[in-house]
């Protein structure tokens, strides 16, 4: 059976390179006799992979040396209770609510401690990023947080939050546009990414802390939630997601050999381009509801401009290979998600077959 082009916002679509390599290694890893997912987490074959993968993340996204790289496990979704158990510190935290994860790491985080909306853009359907004067920020803070992009609502921020003019630590979930582009990681304070999107399989996440910002955890936190009782262990105090690990680290060669962060960014820009134009030369027939300058790269979502016909071309789409389209359940309407590992062959099919259909029921 050939591979369809997957536009699935995750889990979402890996590598061929990658899951072909994995294939081969499966059964023996490098001459071992054994899998990845058999060995021992701590013995020197995989203790190799761990510090590799590091080593190359460190590489791709330039993280300086005074930051902590943390594999942990719970998905992003865990971050947005252990973040405020660790950094609050009986204060309050800010956050800016730009779509639904946004809006649910704020509700999460007021269950933990006091947090406080410093901006919102719910009034305008989260389709856009804030203007000049709409955040009203607190100067003394345990931190900001901040999601760069919005899976659902397919909004992104594209100058590393320097336009906000924090004064306190920035807190970013970057699940799903983290390695799309060279970022500034020197901007923020902790950086969080779930792993299905842009970096592997699920079961994964990635938190990039700077070191000043551990040892602030609550007494009541869980030692296996503690950033620096994780940082000491090397994210070694439990079991970690071994393959999912693993699976990383092919990820992050990959990217390497594609030219890294700089290379990616060129390529995601042509596939976005692509889409847009599909949409924006449909003359209404395809919409995107995001304010131009915010649109993700990454996550496109779109609606017909007749509704009736979803499932016509969901259905017309899934006869060409071009599957999981459909948006999020909570807006409705389609959505492509063109993360990396999507080829630009796979977005232009797309933009065809989008041009192809309205011509046939517009």
């Amino acid at each position: 059976m050939e591979r369809i082009y997957n536009f699935s916002a995750g889990p979402a679509v890996l590598p061929q390179e990658v899951l072909a390599q994995a294939q081969d290694e499966m059964l023996n890893w490098q001459g071992c006799g054994m899998s990845v997912m058999e060995m021992s987490h701590r013995g020197k074959e995989f203790m190799g992979i761990l510090d590799t993968a590091e080593h190359d993340l460190r590489e791709l996204l330039a993280i300086p040396a005074h930051y902590k790289v943390l594999f942990l496990q719970g998905g992003a979704t865990l971050q947005f209770a252990q973040i405020p158990m660790n950094l609050l510190g009986g204060r309050s935290a800010d956050y800016l609510v730009t779509g639904s994860w946004s809006e649910k790491a704020y509700k999460e985080a007021k269950r933990i401690g006091e947090a406080r909306c410093a901006g919102s853009t719910e009034a305008d359907h989260y389709a856009r990023w804030f203007k000049a004067g709409e955040v009203a920020l607190d100067p003394n803070a345990a931190y900001l947080h901040v999601c760069t992009n919005e899976t659902i609502h397919g909004v992104e921020v594209f100058d590393d939050c320097a336009s906000l003019g924090a004064s306190v630590p920035l807190v970013a979930d970057m699940s799903s546009h983290i390695l799309s582009r060279p970022m500034d990681i020197s901007r923020y304070g902790l950086i969080y990414a779930g792993a299905q999107k842009n970096i592997g399989p699920a079961g994964l996440v990635i938190v990039i802390v700077r070191e000043d910002l551990l040892g602030r955890a609550s007494p009541r936190t869980p030692s296996l939630l503690d950033y620096a009782v994780q940082a000491e262990h090397g994210s070694m105090l439990n079991t970690p997601p071994t393959y999912a690990i693993y699976m990383a680290g092919l990820v992050f060669k990959w990217l390497r050999r594609q030219g890294g962060l700089a290379a990616m960014e060129k390529t995601n820009i042509e596939k976005a381009k692509a889409l847009y134009n599909a949409i924006d030369a449909s003359g209404g027939f395809f919409r995107n509801p995001v304010e131009a300058s915010a649109r993700s790269r990454m996550n496109v979502p779109f609606t017909l401009a007749d509704a009736k016909l979803d499932d016509t071309f969901l259905a017309e789409a899934k006869s060409r290979g071009l599957l999981q389209l459909k948006g999020h359940k909570s807006v409705g309407g389609m959505r492509a998600s063109i993360y990396n590992a999507m080829p630009l062959e796979g977005v232009k099919a797309l933009a065809a077959f989008m041009q192809e259909f309205e011509k046939k029921h517009g």
